[in-house]
């Protein structure tokens, strides 16, 4: 009998951040996280004893569906990826119906087979795990065999990425499997930074962790999300430069903080700014400029 897995939302929307901003890409939203990151949109994400953090507020039972849940400004914008509170709003299937599911949801009147090859367009579409953490030991399990489900058709998924914070260390058999996968994998990591997320750095920077994903992705990137705070970039430094120590040499990411466009402008020029000045690249939610920061989409 397969394995079931929990899951927030299964959703078709453009990539809105890093490297392959703007491709259509098919999502899976796994539920559970090991990071909180309460700390997103505080005052003083340094001082937890400060944090308001309007989901644990709210009434579940108000609504019947995960894209009925409002956007919270404070603390993480999907903590409903990982708060018990909302478990009961989640969905759980096996790998092979996700799969399946998959296929449904990029359907449409060009492409009535649900074709990752579009017939259409002829680009492919491309497939992102995210979360929550998609990287934890079931999401891993249950990613790998999705993916084995394609494998029985030519119209495989070709390009893959997982959304990661990069502390979840991978299985040997994930690791395998990837290794021998005949598509392009992508790891977009983004760690978490204290002064902007809140998390520890002891929990949330695993260069150690990173450095073992070089092993079997094709291709890959760190992404941090940081304001114009100067102690945010002071602390960004650091961390890059641990990452660099580890062997981490993937292409470095920028993006403001902020759950909406509104929240984003705050700071969006100061941080561009501070990035180019460092060379890095910057990415904005372009998701949030076209739909606002909606739930699947």
């Amino acid at each position: 009998m397969e394995r079931t897995v929990l899951y927030s939302e299964i959703f078709k929307s453009i990539q809105g951040e890093g490297h392959y901003t703007g491709i259509p890409t098919a999502w899976i939203r796994f539920f559970l996280c090991n990071l909180q990151c309460s700390g997103f949109g505080q005052k003083d994400p340094t001082h937890p004893s400060t944090y308001e953090l309007p989901f644990e507020d709210f009434d579940v039972d108000s609504v019947k569906r995960v894209e009925d849940l409002p956007v919270w400004e404070k603390g993480c914008d999907s903590s409903y990826t990982w708060a018990k509170k909302f478990k009961k709003l989640m969905g759980q299937e096996t790998p092979t119906v996700l799969a399946n599911k998959i296929v449904d949801i990029i359907r449409t009147d060009s492409n009535p087979d649900g074709l990752f090859l579009h017939p259409n367009s002829k680009q492919h579409q491309h497939l992102c795990f995210t979360g929550g953490e998609p990287l934890m030991k079931h999401a891993q399990l249950c990613t790998m065999e999705v993916m084995q489900h394609y494998l029985n058709d030519e119209d495989y998924p070709k390009f893959i990425t997982y959304e990661t914070n990069g502390t979840q260390m991978p299985r040997p058999e994930f690791i395998e499997f990837w290794k021998n996968y005949p598509g392009e994998l992508m790891i977009s990591c983004s760690p978490k930074l204290f002064t902007v997320a809140g998390e520890t750095t002891k929990r949330a920077i695993r260069p150690e962790v990173v450095a073992r994903y070089m092993e079997f992705a094709d291709k890959g990137y760190l992404k941090f999300v940081v304001t114009g705070e100067p102690r945010a970039w002071e602390e960004l430094d650091v961390t890059i430069e641990k990452f660099r120590e580890a062997g981490v040499d993937w292409p470095i990411w920028i993006m403001p903080s902020g759950a909406t466009v509104e929240g984003q402008q705050v700071h969006d020029g100061d941080v561009a700014k501070m990035a180019f000045q460092r060379g890095y690249n910057v990415s904005a939610r372009v998701h949030t400029y076209l739909w606002g920061n909606l739930i699947g989409v």
